[in-house]
């Protein structure tokens, strides 16, 4: 039977959709909820993400050679985060690690817990390591600032997010200089508690007033750090590069592993064929668009509107998307390199088309005006030589 968490049965709870349906989207108050998060005072359920624990002499050399991020040095509770890719460079894991001295710690999607760790033991050869699934004992709670140390049920775990700091061997694909970054002053920290403890956890910190927030609270602030995630900003066809992951998930010198050649190629002699944008919606309408809605980009010299794009092909598609509460309706989207920068753009959302298919009626489409601000730069990623085109495509 598909996990639920129990911290649904609190008054008020609304369950949210799709990779996060089986925890609370918001327990009645979003706006207040997101505001307490981002002051420090709330706490996100998160039960529903995986764990899988790495341990022996070589668990950490052994992460090294498999993934995209060098962690051989990593000091007991230092955060970072690494990438497992294909042979083509592409995301298959995105996974936040830190360890405590014998033990990794790698926290990723639900449904990407049990394959990680398959994957993981099937890579152990005679190695020193031993790789376990935790997440039916552990369970994960999100919040901006640290939980107090006395808490029942608590680990001695705490991974806190290095975005958007860059990490040894990075380097950064935004548009902006550090100091700039909407995230400087981003924080986010993964805390592990006993699953079997997570409701009397929960109840503490709300005795010593701590509130319970959404997930919808994580993921505005998320999307406002123009923080990608991999159950939303990737697809099968991702690779770091167009994401900005160079900055906090790659070491650009280490040594071999898989998916390298094209982490390197596409640095050193090409582009990304995509790149993430922040889009300021409508705040007009009453609804926001779903993820996977397209985005429409105008023809050089016209004005996007409604009506003059609703024939047009889509330039990309919307990957998350949320209500701030004080920016309104935000979305990170994915769009070609190509996509003018300068260019006001357009969200369409097919809601409804398959009741229209079924019903053999024409799909309605809702349309919200979208003013975007660049994440990752069009020429991000030649370093050298190769003047223009994408690498991943082979054309110019």
């Amino acid at each position: 039977m598909p996990y639920q968490s129990p911290l649904l049965q609190t008054p008020g709870a609304v369950a949210a959709a799709g990779a996060d349906a089986p925890v609370a989207g918001h327990y009645g108050q979003p706006v207040p909820e997101q505001r307490a998060l981002e002051a420090g005072r709330a706490v996100v359920d998160l039960s529903h993400r995986a764990v899988v624990t790495v341990t022996g002499e070589d668990r950490l050399s052994w992460l090294t050679t498999l993934s995209s991020q060098e962690v051989s040095a990593l000091a007991p509770g230092e955060a970072t985060e690494l990438l497992l890719l294909d042979i083509s460079g592409r995301i298959e894991h995105d996974a936040a690690v830190v360890d405590d001295g014998e033990t990794a710690w790698l926290i990723t999607e639900a449904e990407h817990g049990p394959v990680l760790a398959q994957w993981l033991e099937s890579m152990k050869f005679m190695l020193r390591v031993e790789v376990t699934e935790r997440t039916g004992d552990v369970a994960l709670l999100g919040s901006t600032a640290a939980l107090p140390e006395d808490l029942p049920g608590l680990l001695p775990v705490v991974w806190e997010d290095p975005w958007p700091r860059l990490g040894p061997g990075a380097e950064s694909y935004a548009a902006v200089e550090e100091s700039d970054h909407p995230a400087a002053d981003y924080s986010w920290r993964l805390t592990l508690v006993e699953r079997a403890q997570l409701v009397h956890t929960v109840e503490t910190l709300q005795e010593r007033d701590w509130q319970l927030a959404g997930v919808h609270a994580a993921e505005a602030l998320r999307i406002a750090a123009w923080r990608p995630r991999l159950a939303r900003e990737v697809d099968e066809k991702t690779i770091p590069h167009e994401l900005d992951l160079i900055r906090t998930a790659v070491h650009l010198s280490k040594g071999c592993y898989r998916g390298q050649e094209t982490v390197a190629r596409v640095h050193n002699l090409g582009h990304p064929p995509r790149r993430l944008v922040f889009l300021h919606l409508d705040g007009s309408e009453h609804t926001l668009p779903r993820e996977g809605a397209e985005v429409l980009a105008p023809a050089e010299g016209t004005t996007a509107t409604p009506e003059s794009l609703a024939g047009e092909r889509a330039v990309g598609t919307v990957t998350s998307v949320a209500r701030h509460h004080e920016m309104g309706p935000i979305a990170l989207a994915l769009v070609k390199r190509r996509v003018d920068p300068s260019a006001q753009l357009v969200v369409r959302d097919a809601a409804g088309t398959e009741d229209a298919a079924s019903q053999e009626q024409e799909p309605q489409f809702s349309f919200y005006a979208a003013a975007q601000e660049v994440i990752v730069r069009p020429d991000a990623g030649k370093t050298v030589g190769r003047p223009q085109g994408d690498f991943l495509r082979g054309r110019p």
